[in-house]
Protein backbone atom coordinates (compact mmCIF):
# COMPACT_ATOMS: atom_id res chain seq x y z
CA UNK A 1 0.00 0.00 0.00
CA UNK A 2 1.24 3.49 -0.49
CA UNK A 3 2.44 5.40 1.86
CA UNK A 4 1.40 9.05 2.55
CA UNK A 5 3.50 11.49 3.68
CA UNK A 6 2.51 14.53 6.74
CA UNK A 7 1.86 17.57 5.08
CA UNK A 8 5.41 19.42 5.28
CA UNK A 9 3.63 22.76 6.39
CA UNK A 10 1.55 21.80 9.23
CA UNK A 11 4.65 19.77 10.53
CA UNK A 12 6.54 22.81 10.90
CA UNK A 13 3.63 24.70 12.22
CA UNK A 14 2.91 22.42 14.56
CA UNK A 15 6.83 21.68 15.96
CA UNK A 16 7.16 25.90 15.82
CA UNK A 17 3.74 26.18 18.24
CA UNK A 18 5.32 23.03 20.70
CA UNK A 19 8.43 24.36 21.12
CA UNK A 20 6.97 28.23 21.29
CA UNK A 21 4.34 27.22 24.02
CA UNK A 22 7.15 25.06 25.59
CA UNK A 23 9.37 28.32 25.50
CA UNK A 24 6.41 29.86 27.73
CA UNK A 25 6.06 27.82 29.81
CA UNK A 26 9.62 28.14 30.62
CA UNK A 27 9.94 31.82 30.02
CA UNK A 28 6.66 31.88 32.85
CA UNK A 29 8.47 29.55 35.68
CA UNK A 30 11.51 31.95 35.27
CA UNK A 31 9.34 35.10 35.74
CA UNK A 32 8.21 33.34 39.07
CA UNK A 33 11.21 32.60 39.90
CA UNK A 34 12.52 36.56 39.48
CA UNK A 35 8.86 37.41 40.88
CA UNK A 36 7.71 39.38 37.68
CA UNK A 37 4.25 39.63 39.37
CA UNK A 38 5.49 42.44 41.89
CA UNK A 39 7.73 44.49 39.36
CA UNK A 40 4.97 44.39 36.87
CA UNK A 41 1.26 44.25 38.52
CA UNK A 42 -0.33 46.22 35.40
CA UNK A 43 -1.89 44.17 32.67
CA UNK A 44 -1.92 43.61 29.83
CA UNK A 45 1.25 45.88 29.17
CA UNK A 46 3.99 46.86 32.25
CA UNK A 47 3.60 50.54 32.72
CA UNK A 48 6.95 50.97 33.46
CA UNK A 49 10.01 50.79 30.44
CA UNK A 50 12.55 47.58 31.41
CA UNK A 51 16.16 48.64 32.06
CA UNK A 52 19.27 46.38 32.39
CA UNK A 53 19.27 47.50 36.49
CA UNK A 54 15.62 45.81 36.65
CA UNK A 55 16.03 41.98 35.61
CA UNK A 56 12.65 41.35 36.66
CA UNK A 57 10.91 44.02 34.99
CA UNK A 58 12.95 42.69 31.98
CA UNK A 59 11.53 39.21 32.69
CA UNK A 60 8.15 40.48 32.57
CA UNK A 61 8.21 42.36 29.46
CA UNK A 62 9.95 39.59 27.78
CA UNK A 63 6.96 37.55 29.10
CA UNK A 64 4.01 39.03 27.94
CA UNK A 65 5.94 39.71 24.32
CA UNK A 66 6.78 35.72 24.14
CA UNK A 67 3.05 35.29 25.22
CA UNK A 68 1.37 37.05 22.18
CA UNK A 69 3.57 35.82 19.66
CA UNK A 70 3.02 32.41 20.81
CA UNK A 71 -0.57 33.02 20.83
CA UNK A 72 -0.41 34.50 17.03
CA UNK A 73 1.16 31.22 16.28
CA UNK A 74 -0.96 28.65 18.00
CA UNK A 75 -4.32 30.35 16.48
CA UNK A 76 -2.44 30.32 13.19
CA UNK A 77 -1.71 26.48 13.32
CA UNK A 78 -5.00 25.85 14.21
CA UNK A 79 -6.57 27.38 10.72
CA UNK A 80 -3.81 25.98 8.75
CA UNK A 81 -4.39 22.77 10.77
CA UNK A 82 -8.12 22.84 10.26
CA UNK A 83 -7.61 23.45 6.49
CA UNK A 84 -5.60 20.74 5.88
CA UNK A 85 -5.31 18.33 8.22
CA UNK A 86 -6.19 14.86 6.83
CA UNK A 87 -7.10 13.51 10.91
CA UNK A 88 -10.07 13.80 12.46
CA UNK A 89 -8.37 14.10 16.09
CA UNK A 90 -5.35 16.29 14.71
CA UNK A 91 -8.34 19.26 14.15
CA UNK A 92 -9.59 18.70 17.84
CA UNK A 93 -6.65 18.61 19.50
CA UNK A 94 -6.09 21.73 17.50
CA UNK A 95 -9.61 22.99 18.55
CA UNK A 96 -8.96 22.31 22.38
CA UNK A 97 -5.14 24.29 22.26
CA UNK A 98 -7.55 27.25 20.94
CA UNK A 99 -10.47 27.08 23.15
CA UNK A 100 -7.49 26.45 26.51
CA UNK A 101 -5.82 30.11 25.63
CA UNK A 102 -8.53 32.66 26.38
CA UNK A 103 -8.07 30.73 29.46
CA UNK A 104 -4.53 30.97 29.87
CA UNK A 105 -4.37 34.43 29.07
CA UNK A 106 -7.24 35.35 31.77
CA UNK A 107 -5.58 33.24 35.06
CA UNK A 108 -2.36 35.08 33.37
CA UNK A 109 -4.18 38.35 33.54
CA UNK A 110 -4.88 37.60 37.53
CA UNK A 111 -1.41 36.37 38.19
CA UNK A 112 0.05 39.81 37.17
CA UNK A 113 -2.62 41.68 38.89
CA UNK A 114 -3.07 39.78 41.97
CA UNK A 115 0.41 39.43 42.75
CA UNK A 116 0.32 36.11 41.62
CA UNK A 117 -1.64 35.14 45.02
CA UNK A 118 -3.21 31.52 46.17
CA UNK A 119 -3.26 28.96 43.73
CA UNK A 120 -3.39 31.03 40.39
CA UNK A 121 0.22 30.49 39.37
CA UNK A 122 -0.06 26.62 39.76
CA UNK A 123 -3.13 26.77 37.66
CA UNK A 124 -1.69 28.84 35.11
CA UNK A 125 1.02 26.32 34.72
CA UNK A 126 -2.00 23.62 34.50
CA UNK A 127 -3.22 25.11 31.79
CA UNK A 128 -0.05 25.56 30.00
CA UNK A 129 1.12 22.46 30.07
CA UNK A 130 -2.09 21.20 29.02
CA UNK A 131 -2.15 23.02 26.06
CA UNK A 132 1.59 22.11 25.26
CA UNK A 133 0.05 18.36 25.56
CA UNK A 134 -2.40 18.93 23.40
CA UNK A 135 -0.64 20.52 20.87
CA UNK A 136 2.10 17.38 21.02
CA UNK A 137 -0.70 15.06 20.15
CA UNK A 138 -1.73 16.84 17.24
CA UNK A 139 2.08 16.83 16.44
CA UNK A 140 2.49 13.44 16.98
CA UNK A 141 -1.06 11.98 15.16
CA UNK A 142 -0.37 14.20 12.44
CA UNK A 143 3.90 12.82 12.06
CA UNK A 144 2.35 9.34 11.51
CA UNK A 145 -0.32 10.21 8.55
CA UNK A 146 -0.06 6.85 6.70
CA UNK A 147 3.04 5.39 8.36
CA UNK A 148 0.19 2.28 10.21
CA UNK A 149 0.20 1.13 6.16
CA UNK A 150 3.28 -0.42 6.36
CA UNK A 151 4.27 -1.24 9.69
CA UNK A 152 3.10 -4.95 10.43
CA UNK A 153 3.21 -5.69 14.34
CA UNK A 154 5.22 -8.91 15.36
CA UNK A 155 3.45 -10.26 18.70
CA UNK A 156 4.87 -13.50 19.35
CA UNK A 157 8.74 -12.34 18.10
CA UNK A 158 10.92 -15.49 17.42
CA UNK A 159 14.13 -15.67 19.07
CA UNK A 160 16.87 -17.19 16.98
CA UNK A 161 18.63 -20.59 17.88
CA UNK A 162 21.58 -20.69 20.34
CA UNK A 163 24.27 -20.67 17.89
CA UNK A 164 26.39 -24.19 18.97
CA UNK A 165 30.16 -23.22 20.48
CA UNK A 166 31.56 -24.09 16.87
CA UNK A 167 29.99 -20.93 15.72
CA UNK A 168 31.26 -18.58 17.89
CA UNK A 169 34.00 -16.87 17.89
CA UNK A 170 35.98 -17.73 21.19
CA UNK A 171 38.94 -14.96 22.27
CA UNK A 172 41.35 -16.03 24.56
CA UNK A 173 43.50 -12.62 26.18
CA UNK A 174 47.04 -12.20 24.49
CA UNK A 175 48.06 -10.48 28.01
CA UNK A 176 47.56 -7.80 30.54
CA UNK A 177 46.47 -5.15 28.35
CA UNK A 178 43.58 -7.82 26.39
CA UNK A 179 42.82 -9.18 29.64
CA UNK A 180 42.37 -5.23 31.69
CA UNK A 181 40.51 -4.04 28.52
CA UNK A 182 38.34 -7.21 28.77
CA UNK A 183 37.10 -6.52 32.19
CA UNK A 184 36.84 -2.96 31.69
CA UNK A 185 34.04 -3.68 28.74
CA UNK A 186 32.42 -5.85 31.51
CA UNK A 187 31.79 -2.95 33.81
CA UNK A 188 29.95 -0.52 30.54
CA UNK A 189 32.03 2.48 31.06
CA UNK A 190 29.68 4.61 28.16
CA UNK A 191 27.20 4.62 31.06
CA UNK A 192 29.47 6.00 33.90
CA UNK A 193 30.02 9.75 32.69
CA UNK A 194 26.29 10.49 32.13
CA UNK A 195 25.34 8.52 35.45
CA UNK A 196 27.37 9.91 37.06
CA UNK A 197 26.51 13.75 35.86
CA UNK A 198 22.85 12.59 37.27
CA UNK A 199 24.09 11.82 40.41
CA UNK A 200 26.81 15.08 40.47
CA UNK A 201 22.91 17.10 39.82
CA UNK A 202 21.37 15.41 42.18
CA UNK A 203 23.98 16.75 44.76
CA UNK A 204 24.19 20.27 43.70
CA UNK A 205 20.35 20.15 43.63
CA UNK A 206 20.04 19.24 47.03
CA UNK A 207 23.42 20.57 49.04
CA UNK A 208 22.16 24.20 50.83
CA UNK A 209 25.90 25.04 50.89
CA UNK A 210 29.22 23.81 49.46
CA UNK A 211 29.39 20.29 49.22
CA UNK A 212 33.29 18.34 50.47
CA UNK A 213 35.41 17.11 48.24
CA UNK A 214 35.44 13.40 50.30
CA UNK A 215 31.61 13.64 49.69
CA UNK A 216 31.56 13.83 46.08
CA UNK A 217 34.64 11.40 45.65
CA UNK A 218 33.26 8.56 48.17
CA UNK A 219 29.75 9.78 46.20
CA UNK A 220 30.75 9.48 42.59
CA UNK A 221 33.22 6.39 43.37
CA UNK A 222 30.56 4.26 45.04
CA UNK A 223 28.75 4.95 41.93
CA UNK A 224 31.23 3.98 39.51
CA UNK A 225 31.73 1.01 41.20
CA UNK A 226 27.95 0.16 41.46
CA UNK A 227 27.36 0.61 37.60
CA UNK A 228 30.17 -1.34 37.00
CA UNK A 229 29.08 -4.36 39.60
CA UNK A 230 25.63 -4.02 37.47
CA UNK A 231 27.10 -3.84 34.07
CA UNK A 232 29.04 -7.17 35.08
CA UNK A 233 26.20 -9.14 36.10
CA UNK A 234 24.22 -7.91 33.28
CA UNK A 235 27.45 -9.81 30.79
CA UNK A 236 26.62 -12.64 32.96
CA UNK A 237 22.79 -13.49 32.97
CA UNK A 238 22.47 -12.37 29.15
CA UNK A 239 25.85 -14.48 27.67
CA UNK A 240 23.50 -16.74 26.10
CA UNK A 241 21.19 -14.16 24.71
CA UNK A 242 24.07 -12.66 23.96
CA UNK A 243 25.36 -14.97 21.50
CA UNK A 244 22.03 -14.37 19.16
CA UNK A 245 22.35 -10.13 18.68
CA UNK A 246 25.23 -9.04 16.12
CA UNK A 247 25.66 -5.80 18.42
CA UNK A 248 26.28 -8.39 21.58
CA UNK A 249 28.00 -11.34 19.91
CA UNK A 250 31.34 -9.51 21.02
CA UNK A 251 30.97 -9.20 24.51
CA UNK A 252 33.96 -10.51 27.05
CA UNK A 253 31.92 -13.05 28.79
CA UNK A 254 29.73 -14.04 25.58
CA UNK A 255 33.49 -15.18 23.78
CA UNK A 256 34.51 -16.66 26.78
CA UNK A 257 37.18 -13.94 26.94
CA UNK A 258 35.93 -13.85 30.81
CA UNK A 259 35.37 -16.90 32.18
CA UNK A 260 31.88 -16.86 33.79
CA UNK A 261 33.27 -17.58 36.88
CA UNK A 262 35.39 -14.81 36.95
CA UNK A 263 33.14 -12.58 35.69
CA UNK A 264 30.88 -13.33 38.97
CA UNK A 265 33.75 -12.80 41.40
CA UNK A 266 34.61 -9.48 39.77
CA UNK A 267 30.71 -8.24 39.95
CA UNK A 268 30.25 -9.28 43.27
CA UNK A 269 34.00 -7.44 44.53
CA UNK A 270 32.91 -4.41 42.52
CA UNK A 271 29.69 -4.93 44.00
CA UNK A 272 30.56 -5.12 47.86
CA UNK A 273 33.47 -2.01 47.49
CA UNK A 274 30.56 0.21 45.84
CA UNK A 275 28.44 -0.23 49.11
CA UNK A 276 31.54 0.17 51.39
CA UNK A 277 32.30 3.04 49.47
CA UNK A 278 28.98 4.42 49.82
CA UNK A 279 28.91 3.51 53.86
CA UNK A 280 31.74 6.61 54.07
CA UNK A 281 29.12 8.98 52.67
CA UNK A 282 25.80 7.61 54.70
CA UNK A 283 23.60 4.59 54.76
CA UNK A 284 20.95 5.85 52.83
CA UNK A 285 23.52 6.24 50.45
CA UNK A 286 24.40 2.77 50.65
CA UNK A 287 21.07 1.59 50.60
CA UNK A 288 20.15 2.94 47.37
CA UNK A 289 23.28 1.82 46.02
CA UNK A 290 22.40 -1.60 46.46
CA UNK A 291 19.16 -0.94 45.06
CA UNK A 292 20.27 0.50 41.88
CA UNK A 293 22.55 -3.04 41.59
CA UNK A 294 19.71 -5.20 42.48
CA UNK A 295 17.37 -3.42 40.35
CA UNK A 296 19.35 -3.51 37.13
CA UNK A 297 20.81 -6.96 37.56
CA UNK A 298 18.00 -8.85 39.01
CA UNK A 299 14.58 -6.91 38.15
CA UNK A 300 15.38 -5.31 34.58
CA UNK A 301 17.63 -8.01 33.42
CA UNK A 302 15.90 -10.98 34.20
CA UNK A 303 12.25 -9.80 34.92
CA UNK A 304 11.92 -7.22 33.08
CA UNK A 305 13.54 -6.88 29.94
CA UNK A 306 13.12 -10.24 28.37
CA UNK A 307 9.36 -10.53 29.51
CA UNK A 308 6.82 -7.36 28.80
CA UNK A 309 6.96 -4.48 26.37
CA UNK A 310 6.83 -2.03 29.06
CA UNK A 311 10.70 -3.21 30.15
CA UNK A 312 12.38 0.05 29.09
CA UNK A 313 9.82 2.64 30.77
CA UNK A 314 10.19 0.93 34.04
CA UNK A 315 13.90 0.05 33.66
CA UNK A 316 14.20 3.50 33.57
CA UNK A 317 14.31 3.63 37.47
CA UNK A 318 17.76 2.40 37.52
CA UNK A 319 18.70 5.47 35.23
CA UNK A 320 17.26 7.35 37.52
CA UNK A 321 18.45 6.25 41.67
CA UNK A 322 21.70 8.50 40.93
CA UNK A 323 19.77 10.96 41.52
CA UNK A 324 18.58 9.72 44.89
CA UNK A 325 21.76 9.07 45.59
CA UNK A 326 22.95 12.26 44.83
CA UNK A 327 20.63 13.98 46.71
CA UNK A 328 21.12 11.20 50.21
CA UNK A 329 24.89 11.68 50.07
CA UNK A 330 24.85 15.71 51.18
CA UNK A 331 21.38 15.77 53.15
CA UNK A 332 20.79 11.92 54.41
CA UNK A 333 17.67 12.29 52.56
CA UNK A 334 15.61 12.30 49.57
CA UNK A 335 15.32 16.03 49.31
CA UNK A 336 11.79 17.05 46.22
CA UNK A 337 14.40 18.62 43.71
CA UNK A 338 16.10 14.77 44.22
CA UNK A 339 12.92 13.34 42.88
CA UNK A 340 11.90 15.68 40.41
CA UNK A 341 14.95 15.03 38.74
CA UNK A 342 14.95 11.46 39.44
CA UNK A 343 11.50 11.36 37.67
CA UNK A 344 12.85 13.79 34.50
CA UNK A 345 15.37 10.92 33.69
CA UNK A 346 13.00 8.39 34.36
CA UNK A 347 10.72 9.87 31.68
CA UNK A 348 13.20 10.69 29.43
CA UNK A 349 14.96 7.23 29.64
CA UNK A 350 11.97 5.45 27.20
CA UNK A 351 12.42 8.93 24.87
CA UNK A 352 15.97 7.85 24.47
CA UNK A 353 16.59 3.98 24.42
CA UNK A 354 13.24 3.82 21.92
CA UNK A 355 15.16 5.18 19.31
CA UNK A 356 18.41 2.42 19.97
CA UNK A 357 15.44 -0.33 20.04
CA UNK A 358 14.44 1.04 16.44
CA UNK A 359 17.92 1.09 15.18
CA UNK A 360 18.46 -2.46 16.37
CA UNK A 361 14.87 -3.60 15.92
CA UNK A 362 16.01 -7.31 14.21
CA UNK A 363 18.70 -7.72 16.33
CA UNK A 364 16.53 -7.21 19.20
CA UNK A 365 13.76 -10.03 17.59
CA UNK A 366 16.64 -12.04 16.87
CA UNK A 367 17.25 -11.90 20.96
CA UNK A 368 13.71 -12.94 21.80
CA UNK A 369 13.69 -9.36 23.66
CA UNK A 370 9.83 -7.63 23.39
CA UNK A 371 11.01 -4.35 23.01
CA UNK A 372 8.62 -1.91 22.04
CA UNK A 373 9.51 -1.72 18.04
CA UNK A 374 9.20 -5.65 18.01
CA UNK A 375 6.07 -6.06 19.63
CA UNK A 376 3.91 -2.86 19.16
CA UNK A 377 5.37 -1.52 15.77
CA UNK A 378 7.82 1.24 14.79
CA UNK A 379 4.93 3.89 14.21
CA UNK A 380 4.07 3.24 17.85
CA UNK A 381 7.58 3.62 19.08
CA UNK A 382 7.88 7.02 17.51
CA UNK A 383 4.54 8.09 18.89
CA UNK A 384 5.97 7.08 22.54
CA UNK A 385 9.24 8.88 21.65
CA UNK A 386 7.36 11.65 21.13
CA UNK A 387 5.52 11.50 23.56
CA UNK A 388 8.16 10.88 26.41
CA UNK A 389 9.95 13.38 24.93
CA UNK A 390 7.20 16.02 26.07
CA UNK A 391 6.87 14.86 29.35
CA UNK A 392 10.48 14.64 30.03
CA UNK A 393 10.69 18.89 28.42
CA UNK A 394 7.67 19.31 31.46
CA UNK A 395 9.68 17.52 33.97
CA UNK A 396 12.32 20.29 33.63
CA UNK A 397 9.96 22.97 33.98
CA UNK A 398 8.40 21.43 37.27
CA UNK A 399 12.10 21.47 38.05
CA UNK A 400 13.16 24.83 37.12
CA UNK A 401 10.20 25.70 39.41
CA UNK A 402 10.65 23.70 42.45
CA UNK A 403 14.71 23.90 42.59
CA UNK A 404 15.02 27.64 41.62
CA UNK A 405 17.26 27.23 38.64
CA UNK A 406 18.28 30.09 36.60
CA UNK A 407 18.62 31.44 33.53
CA UNK A 408 21.69 29.02 32.17
CA UNK A 409 19.18 26.07 32.78
CA UNK A 410 16.12 27.63 30.96
CA UNK A 411 18.29 28.17 27.66
CA UNK A 412 19.68 24.89 28.03
CA UNK A 413 16.47 22.93 28.24
CA UNK A 414 14.73 25.20 25.53
CA UNK A 415 17.51 25.04 22.98
CA UNK A 416 18.51 21.25 23.31
CA UNK A 417 15.27 20.15 23.31
CA UNK A 418 15.13 21.73 20.09
CA UNK A 419 17.39 19.91 18.86
CA UNK A 420 16.43 16.80 20.35
CA UNK A 421 12.26 17.91 19.25
CA UNK A 422 13.81 18.40 15.25
CA UNK A 423 15.76 14.96 14.93
CA UNK A 424 12.48 13.45 16.50
CA UNK A 425 10.34 15.02 13.96
CA UNK A 426 13.16 14.24 11.09
CA UNK A 427 12.60 10.07 12.77
CA UNK A 428 9.04 10.65 12.22
CA UNK A 429 9.57 11.51 8.13
CA UNK A 430 12.90 9.77 7.12
CA UNK A 431 12.32 6.52 9.42
CA UNK A 432 15.21 5.26 8.79
CA UNK A 433 18.28 3.75 10.89
CA UNK A 434 20.35 7.10 10.77
CA UNK A 435 17.87 8.69 11.98
CA UNK A 436 16.95 6.74 14.94
CA UNK A 437 20.45 6.98 15.48
CA UNK A 438 20.74 10.74 15.49
CA UNK A 439 17.20 11.00 17.41
CA UNK A 440 19.37 8.60 20.17
CA UNK A 441 22.63 10.99 19.96
CA UNK A 442 20.08 14.89 20.86
CA UNK A 443 18.63 12.53 23.59
CA UNK A 444 22.46 12.08 25.28
CA UNK A 445 23.18 15.89 24.21
CA UNK A 446 19.96 16.89 26.21
CA UNK A 447 20.24 15.38 28.95
CA UNK A 448 24.06 15.23 29.26
CA UNK A 449 23.88 19.49 28.72
CA UNK A 450 20.89 20.08 31.06
CA UNK A 451 22.80 18.29 33.78
CA UNK A 452 25.90 20.65 33.48
CA UNK A 453 23.35 23.55 33.63
CA UNK A 454 21.39 22.36 36.79
CA UNK A 455 25.12 22.00 38.37
CA UNK A 456 26.55 25.38 37.44
CA UNK A 457 22.65 27.11 38.13
CA UNK A 458 22.40 25.35 41.53
CA UNK A 459 26.08 26.18 42.56
CA UNK A 460 25.72 29.71 42.01
CA UNK A 461 22.30 30.29 43.71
Amino acid sequence: MRETVPDSRLTRLLTAAVLGVYVLIVAGATAAIADAARACSSWPICHQTPTLSEPALLVAWGHRLTALAVGLLVVVTAVVGWRIATRPRVKYALLVAIALFPIQIGIGALVATTGAAGSLPVAHLGVAMSIFGTLVAALAWHLETGAEDDDPVTTDPEPAPDPVDGDLTITHPEGVVDTVRAYARLTKPRLMWLLCLVASAGMALSASGSIGIPTILATLGGGVLAIGASGTFNHVLERDVDRRMNRTADRPVTTKQVPVSNALVFGFVLAAASIAVFLTVNVLAAVLGLTAIAFYSVIYTLLLKPNTVQNTVIGGAAGALPALIGSAAVTGKIGVPGLVLAGLVFLWTPAHFYNLALAYKDDYARGGFPMMPVVRGEATTRRHILWYLAATLLAATVLTAVADLGALFAFTTVALGAVFLWMVVRLHYERTESAAFRAFHASNAYLGAILVAIIVDALAI
